[in-house]
């Protein structure tokens, strides 16, 4: 029998929510052919068989979320059927903290019991509402649980935490910020499950890394005048944003402390140059990775990232195209926009941001006056691994590349 798990599909990946299954119970599958669809916190990707057989035991149904490494369903060679308790401390807890439904083989009747509650005193109570109240301080014997025998499920505490409060029952309403009237105009939008992570993972790296931040200005005159040239050669459109990637790449090799991860006592100084590329997608936001960047020439840098690009707003990139990035990009330049800083994307040290261009009046070496094309570059530190005089002399050293761009195309 060969297992069907929760991949584990992005760095700091904790939990998966299956979408759909695209393979019915009983049917037979092949290895590497798509079974399902994963919902992880920067896309939809497609979940492969992991062997040849007949897919049963489903553990998971549609719209359900379980964390990684977890089992979900599984395949059976001829003559194999799922052994008795199939799914038994593996099971998916459901988005209600109720134990998924477990379908039997065809050749063989197998029941599930239910996953034992743990108790908190007297009250059952469910691991992942038990974790949830950990995390945002519930006192459970406060929650009333409506999950079999009383048992405390997901959301008895999400329904907890929302609730008003108040001396007689009332029925759950949305949340409304303080002192904040909710009218009828008003409207509660759910958080798609992208959106929610992408959440929790911003706002963890805002708490447990020293962010510091260091601007600079740009000339991009002699960029424009190059990309003007390639288009009037045909010979390709280049983009900003590619000889930006191309000169964080120099730059991340010849000043690799940049390039690190943060580990505690230690800091990984990295050899090989991953730049993530942030790309916003229906769902929200992903960060699909250049892997190797620094073995590519401007044009292979350009053709990689509209390829990333392509796919990721297809939702079709893979695993290894989501991990791995070793400092990450966001261009906001087409939303105009005159500077932003960005949030370090963990367990990068560092994450460049793109402003728009703009046309301003700037005074020359000698006291003329002349327009010129300028745009803003903000960097993210973790100040844990890059001190401030360092971080100050790397964007410096991309913005010394990308003024002399002739340098960027050897």
């Amino acid at each position: 029998m060969t297992e069907v798990i929760m991949p584990k599909m992005g760095d700091g990946m904790e939990e998966g929510t299956l979408l759909e299954w695209l393979k019915k119970d009983g049917e037979k599958v092949k290895s590497g052919e798509v079974i399902g669809t994963i919902q992880t916190d920067k896309a939809t990707i497609e979940l492969e068989s992991p062997g040849t057989g007949i897919l049963t035991g489903f553990l998971l149904k549609g719209g359900e979320t379980i964390p990684v490494g977890r089992p979900i369903a599984a395949i059976l060679r001829d003559g194999e059927t799922l052994p008795v308790g199939w799914g038994l401390g593996g099971a998916a807890t459901t988005s209600t903290g109720a134990p998924a439904p477990t379908h039997e083989a065809p050749t063989t009747t197998v029941t599930v019991a239910a996953p034992v509650a743990e108790s908190v005193g007297r009250v059952k109570v469910s691991p992942l509402a038990k974790k949830i109240a950990a995390e945002k301080g519930i006192d459970l014997a406060a929650v009333k649980g409506s999950g079999p025998g009383g048992r405390i499920v997901e959301k008895d505490v999400l329904s907890a935490e929302s609730a008003p409060v108040a001396s007689t029952p009332a029925p759950i309403a949305p949340v409304a910020l303080p002192n904040v009237a909710v009218t009828a105009e008003d409207e509660v939008v759910p958080l798609n499950r992208m959106r929610q992570i992408t959440g929790k993972r911003t706002q963890e790296s805002k708490q447990q890394v020293p962010h510091f931040y260091v601007t600079v200005e740009v000339d991009v005159e002699k960029i424009l005048a190059l990309r003007a040239m390639f288009e009037e050669e045909e010979s390709g459109k280049v983009s900003i944003n590619d000889f930006v990637v191309k000169a964080c790449t120099l730059a991340l090799r010849d000043m690799p402390e940049v390039n690190a991860i943060f580990q505690g006592t230690t800091v990984l100084q990295q050899g090989a140059v991953h730049i993530g590329i942030a790309v916003a997608v229906p769902d929200g936001l992903t960060v699909p990775v250049i892997k190797n960047a620094n073995t590519m020439t401007l044009r292979q840098l350009s053709t990689k990232a509209k390829e990333l690009a392509k796919k990721a707003k297809e939702n079709k990139l893979g695993m290894d195209e989501l991990t791995g990035s070793t400092f990450s990009i966001s261009n906001m330049g087409m939303l105009d926009v005159d500077n932003f800083i960005a949030i370090v994307n963990q367990p990068n040290s560092a994450i460049l941001a793109i402003a728009s261009v703009r046309k301003k009046v700037v005074a020359t070496d000698e006291d003329e006056v002349e327009i010129r094309s300028r745009m803003n570059i903000t960097c993210s530190f973790d100040h844990r691994v890059v001190d401030g005089a360092i971080g100050a002399k790397f964007i410096n050293v991309v913005k010394a590349y990308l003024e002399n761009p002739t340098r960027l195309m050897a």
